[in-house]
């Protein structure tokens, strides 16, 4: 389902999205950034995803549509390679409480938390951000 009005919020850091049934979805550019389709964070295949961290912060900098199919939004980190298909964006709206605990679980797992640099494991720098 496209929706009928996309808008980016700076300010709360949100990227709203309102359908034709009348729901309106307000997803955090954090929670889009982390659940970025691209395989940059999705890996190649399952278990290589790559556990995205420090993101609370990010702004959507630019989004754009592509064709009439998908957005892509390009963040304030430098990340631009995920194409949110509008199904995609859908399934992160209907399933949103559930996407970002498993992403908060993944994280404690990690002994991580939503403010730990990338590339930082442990305490220890990896070296490439």
């Amino acid at each position: 389902m496209i929706p009928t009005n996309v808008v980016v919020h700076q300010q709360s850091k949100v990227l709203e999205l309102s359908y034709e049934n009348g729901n309106t979805y307000r997803l955090p550019f954090e929670f889009l950034r982390v659940v970025s389709p691209s395989a940059e964070v999705q890996g190649h295949g399952p278990g290589q995803e790559t556990l995205q961290t420090g993101k609370r912060e990010v702004l959507i900098a630019n989004i754009e549509p592509v064709g009439h199919y998908a957005l892509k939004p390009s963040f304030s980190d430098g990340h631009d390679s995920g194409l949110y298909t509008w199904d995609y964006l859908q399934f992160l709206c209907e399933n949103y409480d559930a996407l970002w605990k498993e992403h908060l679980d993944k994280l404690a797992a990690a002994g991580l938390d939503r403010d730990t640099p990338m590339g930082v494991v442990g305490g220890h720098a990896c070296g490439s951000h």
